[in-house]
C-alpha cells in the first residue's frame, strides 16, 4: 500500500520502540528512508550502539543469540540491524528470528530488513515478528498513485510543480523512486524552490546530469555495454564506491532471476511488480538476450557477491574490474558466456 512508509513513520512517534521491526519491500528508497527515521528515532531515543549482522551465504544464526547476551560496553541501550537481502532464512534463521521474538534481549531493538518482498516471503518468522512488534512491508506508489507522491516530495523542497513537470518527472524515472528523488535534489541543488516546469526539468539537460547508478544498470540491462562502461567510468571518476551500487544492481539481477523463473513474463512484470511500459521492454529484451533459463541471472548474482568481497577485503581480486566484466556480461551475455564461468 502507498500508504505503508507514512504508516511506519507514525508508530515511531509512540512512545518507546517495539522490540523487533521488520522493514521489507523491492523500493530501496522506502526501505533507506525507513530504517534511517528508525535509526534517528532509536538515537533520540538513547539507543547509542548498533551492530550490523549481514546474511551471507552460510551466515552463523548463532551470532544473533550471542548479540542478544553480551552485555553493552557503555551499558547503553542497543540496536542491532539483521541485514536479509533474499528475504528468505534458511530453517535455522527462522528459528533464530522467531526465538528472538519470543524472548527479545532487554534494552535491545532488532531491525530486520528485506530488499526482496512478495507475499509468498511469509511465513512464521514473520507472524512472531508482528506479534512482538511491527511488520511494515514498503510497496512503491501504483503508476496511479505515482504524481501524487512526486508532488509531495517536491512540496517539501519547497517547489510546486506543475502536471506536465510531474508527468516527464514519472516518465523519466519510468516509476524509480529513487531516480526520482534524485532529479529532484538535483533541482534543488541549483534552485531554491519556487514553480517548476517540464521545460525547467529539460533545461537540466543530460550534459548536466550527474552519471548515476540507475543509468548504469539501464544501459546493462539494454544491451549498450559500451555505454554501461562509460557510466562506470564516471562514477568511479566522481568517488563512488562500488558497494552502494551493488544494492541497486542485486536488486535488479534478482529481479531478472525472478522474471526469468516466471511461467508468464507479462502477466508478472505487469501484475506483480507494476512496471512502467518502458521498463517492461528493457527487461523483455534483456531476458530475451539472456535466453532461455535462469541460469545466467544465478551465475551474474554470483559474481555480484565476489565483488562485495572483493570490495569489503574478504577476497583477493579488483573490484572495479569484475564490476566491468559483470556490466558486460549483462550486456552481452551470449558473447561474453565464458566471462561468468562458474
Amino acid at each position: 500500500m502507498a500508504d505503508a512508509f507514512e504508516t511506519f513513520l507514525k508508530t515511531l512517534a509512540k512512545g518507546d520502540l517495539a522490540p523487533v521491526y521488520l522493514l521489507a519491500g523491492d523500493e530501496p528508497l522506502q526501505l533507506q528512508e525507513a530504517g534511517d527515521a528508525l535509526r534517528a528515532r532509536a538515537r533520540a531515543l538513547g539507543y547509542t550502539e548498533r551492530e550490523v549482522l549481514d546474511v551471507e551465504a552460510h551466515f552463523d544464526w548463532d551470532q544473533l543469540a550471542r548479540s542478544a547476551a553480551s552485555l553493552s560496553l557503555f551499558a547503553s541501550r542497543r540496536l542491532i540491524e539483521l541485514r536479509l537481502p533474499t528475504g528468505k532464512p534458511d530453517r535455522d534463521g527462522s528459528a533464530a528470528i522467531m526465538e528472538w521474538c519470543e524472548s527479545p534481549a532487554p534494552d535491545t531493538v532488532l531491525l530486520v530488513s528485506a530488499m526482496q518482498w512478495s507475499k509468498k516471503h511469509e511465513g512464521a518468522w514473520v507472524k512472531a515478528i508482528e506479534r512482538a512488534g511491527v511488520y511494515a512491508w514498503l510497496r512503491a506508489p501504483r503508476v496511479d498513485e505515482l504524481p501524487a507522491w512526486i508532488r509531495a516530495r517536491m512540496g517539501v523542497k519547497g517547489f510546486a510543480p506543475s502536471e506536465d513537470a510531474i508527468a516527464l518527472l514519472a516518465e523519466r524515472a519510468e516509476g524509480n523512486l529513487l531516480a526520482i528523488a534524485q532529479e529532484i535534489d538535483k533541482l534543488a541543488a541549483l534552485r531554491s524552490g519556487g514553480a517548476v516546469s517540464a521545460a525547467d526539468l529539460e533545461s537540466l539537460g543530460d550534459d548536466n546530469a550527474v552519471y548515476d547508478v540507475f543509468r548504469l544498470t539501464d544501459a546493462a540491462f539494454g544491451g549498450d555495454a559500451p555505454r554501461a562502461l562509460k557510466i562506470l567510468i564516471g562514477l568511479r571518476a566522481e568517488g563512488e564506491d562500488v558497494i552502494p551500487m551493488l544494492g541497486w544492481l542485486l536488486n535488479q539481477l534478482d529481479l531478472a532471476l525472478r522474471l526469468a523463473s516466471a511461467p508468464d513474463f507479462a502477466t508478472g512484470a505487469r501484475a506483480e511488480y507494476n512496471f512502467w511500459p518502458a521498463r517492461q521492454k528493457l527487461f523483455a529484451g534483456a531476458l530475451q538476450r539472456a535466453g532461455r533459463g535462469n541460469a545466467h541471472w544465478r551465475r551474474c548474482l554470483a559474481q555480484c557477491a565476489r565483488i562485495d568481497r572483493m570490495a569489503k577485503g574478504r577476497e583477493t581480486g579488483d573490484p572495479w574490474r569484475e564490476m566491468e566484466r559483470l556490466l558486460v556480461a549483462i550486456a552481452q551475455p551470449r558473447a561474453v558466456a565464458t566471462l561468468l564461468a562458474a
